[in-house]
């Protein structure tokens, strides 16, 4: 089974947007050109970003209380795979695909060929350590990687190693771990000793990853701990990190953090001191919501990616951070959210190209404080629609991809083979 949209959907709908696509694209490049950047040159970055799905993105999300499943939901990993393999051929910015073990743990020969059929690639393993399965014999009620029991403790580790294994055969080059180890309530745990068990615990994942491979530790304030998560914030995320040894890198999702926190500072520091590994993107209103990217707190978004743009120039070839959709899409469609969300990502790096950097610096320099951001928010605020559709045009993928998704009846079509799925039950699983 390859691509599921008919290409000969979107070349017709992509040709009757040409002309206005076309007087749009002209127009901006014209107004860019007297700013002193080129179009095209910023086009051809847009082409080249790319950001990976999360398998379990594409079925819809819930809350605590209730999740209320769409048509179509896929069934297993393999229509997961069509889901993304159906986003990617759309947008043309979501070459890879980020699995989760056990719940996608499938013939990797299997999973592999699937993939090539649509044009896909494997990002960063996840590791499941926050949920009991079936047939394990040790629960993770009170911890995986950091329990104070010594058998769970190496069955969680087990779980991660094997996750490795898996990737290895897949073509990943990543394994992120994230655990919802901490406490409830005060006195639950000593939290020096919990720390010590899981950074003893790590290390002996850290020892089973190959040479050409990353280790990528999230860190969370809350839930499920609600009173103390053993990697709770940007600060012990590093430590972590740091002491696990030059593999090792953090993750930093964009809802997991305090609000009103310098998100764009953190991913600073991270970077200045060799340990920012990469991004789950989201969005958050209170918490950690998951919701789509860019619908919340856009400029947020960009001053992020103004960072991390400022921090290739500087880097080079060597700053080459994993990205990431993380979201839960409770009252959407999971692949228009994603479609759109990697928009909005991608839209947000290419405004931050746009940032007149020698202007910055000199403002920055001499301390004009209101000229400084000013700056910024002339990046900020340039309609690049017109870019990130004529990146998808030359790149094969569509100029409205929600628009030839819905023509197309990708969903109704899914749902024949798809049979519906109970609402019944919550969680976001």
């Amino acid at each position: 089974m390859g691509i599921r949209i008919d290409q000969e959907l979107i070349h017709s709908h992509n040709k009757a947007r040409e002309d206005s696509l076309s007087a749009g694209f002209n127009a901006l490049g014209e107004q860019l050109q007297r700013r002193g950047v080129d179009i095209d040159a910023i086009t051809d970055s847009a082409q080249r970003f790319a950001v990976a799905i999360p398998s379990w993105g594409v079925g819809t999300g819930g809350t605590r209380f209730a999740r209320f499943p769409g048509v179509g939901e896929p069934r297993h990993v393999f229509d997961k795979l069509d889901d993304c393999g159906v986003i990617h051929q759309l947008t043309k910015a979501t070459p890879t695909v980020s699995l989760h073990i056990p719940w996608d743990d499938e013939d990797p020969a299997e999973l592999r060929e699937r993939a090539e059929a649509l044009e896909l690639g494997f990002d960063a393993m996840n590791s499941n350590t926050f949920q009991d399965q079936p047939d394990q014999p040790h629960s993770y009620k009170f911890g995986s990687l950091s329990n104070t029991n010594a058998d769970t403790r190496e069955q969680a580790i087990a779980h991660n190693i094997r996750c490795i294994e898996i990737g290895k055969k897949l073509g990943s080059k990543a394994l992120t771990v994230w655990v919802g180890d901490g406490s409830n309530f005060p006195g639950q745990t000593n939290m020096g000793k919990q720390l010590d068990r899981y950074l003893d615990a790590m290390r002996h994942i850290y020892a089973a990853l190959p040479d050409d491979w990353q280790l990528l530790t999230e860190h969370k304030m809350y839930e499920p701990a609600f009173y103390s998560s053993v990697v709770q914030d940007w600060g012990s995320n590093y430590l972590i990190a740091n002491e696990l040894g030059p593999k090792a890198n953090c993750l930093v999702d964009l809802g997991h953090h305090a609000p009103n926190v310098n998100i764009e500072m953190i991913v600073s520091r991270l970077a200045r001191f060799g340990k920012l590994g990469g991004f789950h993107f989201n969005d958050s209103k209170y918490g950690d919501d998951d919701l789509d990217s860019g619908v919340i707190e856009p400029y947020r978004l960009f001053l992020v990616f103004n960072e991390l743009v400022d921090i290739a120039m500087n880097q080079g070839e060597s700053f080459q951070p994993a990205y990431m959709l993380d979201q839960s899409h409770n009252v959407t469609d999971p692949i228009e959210s994603l479609m759109l969300s990697a928009v909005e990502v991608q839209r947000a790096y290419v405004q931050a190209l746009l940032v007149d950097r020698t202007a910055l610096q000199q403002y920055q320099q001499d301390n004009d404080a209101l000229m400084a951001t000013q700056t910024l928010k002339q990046a900020f605020r340039t309609d690049v629609d017109a870019i990130l559709m004529e990146a998808r045009a030359q790149s094969g993928g569509a100029i409205d991809p929600v628009g030839v998704y819905r023509e197309s009846a990708y969903r109704k079509s899914v749902s024949a083979e798809r049979p519906a799925v109970s609402g019944a039950g919550g969680g976001i699983v």
